[in-house]
């Protein structure tokens, strides 16, 4: 199990400190999809009692990141094909949305920190070999798309895609893990930016449009081929 050993701070509240620690290490990747979490074992990673574990674990199950499987287990969530598509689905209509509004509302300054988040994204790429983790390279995806959100000026949106955006995560890591090529955060996000710099309403949803239907082609061929493993991997834990 992967989870730092590090007590845990003791001047802030001890539920939400570990939920926070499980949360980040769900999202990460250092707690993978499909692991079984024992109360116990966490409990003394983080030296807290397991009533926090418990709690923490409850919350985490309501936000879907956590689920018990049929012998009772609990696990982190491993998301299915039927759920990237849903989730992808619903990331397609609301960033239309959210690309079609940041043509009207964004900023000089939001523009600038759109282009700066690509170029990081395609120095990071263009290193060989690539010095930067599954999760690194996905917080540089979250980011771009997160300012597009926030350049709408409408904060509903960015707090819902905020939720599908950590579902996302546990699908993703597990694909790019598998072959980091699934993610493609340059050519495509630079054609999302231009259409926005230029305040074009039809070409910023054409471009999100294709960018997040190819991005959903990538991930649903790497979980169908990851589907069996996962299986047999669940099958012996």
């Amino acid at each position: 199990m992967a989870l730092s050993s590090q007590p845990l701070q003791r001047n802030q509240s001890l539920h939400e400190q570990t939920y926070q620690a499980l949360r980040t290490a769900i999202l990460s990747g250092d707690l993978a999809a499909g692991s079984r979490l024992v109360e116990t074992q966490l409990a003394d990673l983080l030296e807290v009692s397991r009533t926090p574990v418990r709690e923490s674990i409850r919350q985490l199950q309501r936000e879907n990141l956590i689920t018990t499987d049929a012998t009772g287990a609990v696990r982190v969530a491993m998301l299915s094909v039927v759920d990237a598509m849903q989730l992808y689905d619903c990331r397609i209509a609301l960033e239309q949305l959210s690309v079609s509004e940041a043509c009207r509302n964004v900023t000089n300054e939001q523009l600038e920190r759109l282009d700066q988040a690509i170029v990081q994204a395609e120095k990071a790429f263009g290193q060989v070999p690539n010095q930067l983790t599954s999760f690194q390279l996905l917080h540089m995806d979250y980011q771009f798309h997160r300012l597009l959100a926030e350049s709408s000026e409408n904060a509903w949106l960015v707090q819902i895609l905020d939720q599908v955006f950590d579902k996302m995560a546990l699908l993703r890591l597990r694909t790019m893990q598998h072959n980091p090529g699934v993610l493609e955060i340059r050519g495509e996000h630079r054609r999302i930016y231009e259409a926005v710099r230029d305040r074009n309403p039809i070409a910023a949803t054409q471009a999100i449009q294709y960018h997040l239907i190819s991005s959903k082609e990538r991930v649903i061929q790497e979980i169908k081929a990851l589907e069996p493993r996962s299986l047999d991997s669940a099958d012996s834990s």
